[in-house]
């Protein structure tokens, strides 16, 4: 019986053609994006929470709590990187690049957690003074400037490496840039008797904050579960290239980091020997790894009349 496949996969355009750098270059190149960002939010932290300790403003402190997260996040990254560039094991003989997926799982749940923290906070927060200082404003300006270099050269060299850990804390860093605007407009609305602009801001945070926990669980849950990568009739498409192939029983494929992993079933003449079959074997897998970034291709074959086609002799 022929399996039916479904081409509503989830995961179609998501992974992405290899690029010309070797995994271990590419691994050594992600832990050097991520000391420098871990090193860049460090500083960032120390300058909101001198801003946030000299004028009462719980949306800087909520940005500056949001800061620490970073830098948190920016070590597990780096110690993430390291496991998923092992090569593969006895207990893990598919290699380890799903724990770069599992970071980004764990970076979303952080988030999700400092957002409705920060809401309360805010709601619950007593209406106070706030202190407004030019010096202040300055710093803030700075930590501005800072996230929006940090974000643009992070997202380019995501988009060179094809790291999803790096274009998640990309697209965080950039969440950090439209915080960082929306803190300092309410911290200035209430240090000029408007104290509610700040709480607005607080919560304005916070919603940034949930939306970027929901793209980055849309991107890491469809791998996690092992969701369809590649469209199925793409697949069968460049099987049937290959000759010798007078069927195609299944075709499936999963994410596997920014590659995919595909199995398939290929049905071949019944009259066939070993070495034949292994030949077309080895002729599908190329078909596949020249069309689709992947980094697995597993083949397997059978005859035609297992496979339920009728016989049919091969003309010598």
């Amino acid at each position: 019986m022929t399996e039916t496949v479904d081409s509503g996969h989830a995961l179609q355009g998501k992974v992405r053609p290899l690029t010309p750098i070797t995994a271990k270059s590419r691994d050594g190149e992600v832990q050097r994006v991520i000391l420098i960002e871990g090193s860049a939010n460090l500083a960032v932290l120390v300058l909101k929470l001198i801003v946030a300790l000299a004028t009462g403003s719980v949306a800087v402190l909520g940005d500056a709590v949001h800061s620490l997260t970073d830098v948190a996040n920016n070590g597990v990254a780096w110690v993430v990187i390291r496991l998923s560039a092992q090569p593969p094991d006895g207990q893990h003989p598919y290699g380890h690049r799903k724990f770069e997926t599992i970071a980004v799982f764990g970076l979303a749940m952080l988030l999700t957690v400092l957002a409705f923290e920060l809401g309360m906070r805010a709601i619950q927060r007593d209406l106070t003074e706030i202190v407004h200082t030019e010096w202040a404003l300055g710093l803030m300006l700075c930590v501005l400037a800072v996230n929006t270099s940090l974000a643009t050269w992070q997202a380019r060299w995501a988009r060179r490496l094809e790291s999803d850990i790096l274009r998640a804390d990309a697209r965080h860093t950039f969440a950090d840039v439209l915080t960082t605007i929306v803190v300092i407009a309410g911290w200035q609305a209430a240090a000029r008797g408007y104290p509610w602009f700040d709480v607005i801001a607080a919560l304005g945070v916070a919603v940034v904050i949930l939306v970027l926990a929901y793209g980055l669980f849309r991107r890491c849950i469809p791998i996690l579960v092992d969701e369809t990568a590649l469209d199925p009739n793409s697949l069968m498409e460049a099987v049937f290239t290959v000759s010798g192939v007078v069927g195609v029983r299944s075709v499936r494929s999963r994410a596997y980091g920014s590659l995919a992993a595909v199995d398939i079933v290929a049905v071949v003449a019944s009259d066939l020997n070993t070495v034949e079959s292994h030949e077309i074997a080895t002729d599908v897998e190329r078909a596949i790894r020249e069309r689709f970034p992947t980094e697995s291709v597993i083949v397997h074959i059978e005859p035609a009349e297992a496979a339920g086609y009728p016989r049919r002799d091969r003309e010598d």
